[in-house]
């Protein structure tokens, strides 16, 4: 059962900066899998002990999943709970809050950080991110800075490497004082995805193979990431899963993979990376 040993986000908020990284579509049994066997080098030095927590996400869907997760709704863990919140919205007594959690009066996370003091900026991936209209202009929306071209998107094989050079440029065009919330929305593991297996070809498809394989290629570059955010103060991270993609499997398993996420928060400090 959750209680107050974890992170007290008041002390954390207006101290370090913040990274939110959405691995979008990942599995929790592959992302495990591949833990475990060390093919995570990067991602396995900061994941806690124990490895993955395997959550369950508030929404099936990427647009729904991150704006849940924007309202400060993050995956559930899967254990019985209560568990509180690291953000919540204000909302009177409830029991998914403590007095860990950091209360905000705003609309919306980035907000409630800008009000804090923060910069907040936004690398987009998947096309609810990528600002060719209305709708898709929402979650961008909410941040003072926002980032999205076909070379971040989901047809680039290359996108998570020129996301983080997008992130390195980001840090390092910020004073040196300002706090930084920064999202990243990694669109590789997201369909198509079957470019990061050497000698595939469009014709043979997406498959649990293939989603490994990208995995395996956002933590060759994740590193980068964690050293460009932690190069100014200490940072607190949460890396997690929007939800899943069912390949083979149908009615309950499906959902199930679906519905159940990877998730870790951790702090880095400067000079780790």
């Amino acid at each position: 059962m959750s209680d107050m040993t974890g992170p007290d986000m008041n002390a954390v908020v207006g101290e370090q900066d913040l990274l939110l990284v959405t691995l979008d579509a990942l599995r929790y049994d592959v992302a495990v899998e591949l833990a475990a066997a060390g093919r995570l080098p990067n991602l396995s030095r900061v994941l806690p002990e124990g490895g993955w927590q395997r959550r369950y996400t508030p929404a099936s869907l990427a647009f729904a999943a991150h704006t849940a997760f924007l309202a400060g709704y993050l995956p559930t863990p899967a254990e019985p709970g209560p568990h509180p919140r690291l953000f919540a919205a204000r909302l009177g007594d409830t029991e998914s809050t403590n007095a860990h959690t950091w209360l905000f009066d705003t609309p919306d996370l980035p907000s409630a950080l800008t009000k804090a003091g923060y910069h907040t900026a936004c690398i987009g991936g998947v096309g609810c991110f990528d600002k060719q209209g209305a709708h898709d202009s929402v979650l961008p929306g909410m941040f003072a800075e926002s980032h999205w071209d076909p070379e971040l998107g989901v047809t680039s094989p290359i996108s998570f490497e020129a996301q983080v050079a997008r992130a390195e440029l980001v840090v390092g065009g910020l004073d040196p004082d300002r706090r930084l919330f920064l999202l990243v929305d990694v669109a590789a593991i997201a369909q198509p995805n079957w470019f990061h297996t050497p000698g595939a070809t469009a014709a043979d498809g997406d498959n649990r193979d293939t989603h490994a394989a990208a995995l395996e290629y956002v933590d060759r570059h994740i590193g980068r990431l964690f050293r460009a955010m932690s190069c100014r103060r200490p940072c607190f991270a949460i890396v997690t899963g929007d939800h899943g993609t069912a390949y083979d499997e149908r009615a309950e398993a499906g959902r199930e993979v679906v519905w159940t996420v990877p998730y870790a928060h951790f702090t880095m400090s400067p000079g780790e990376w």
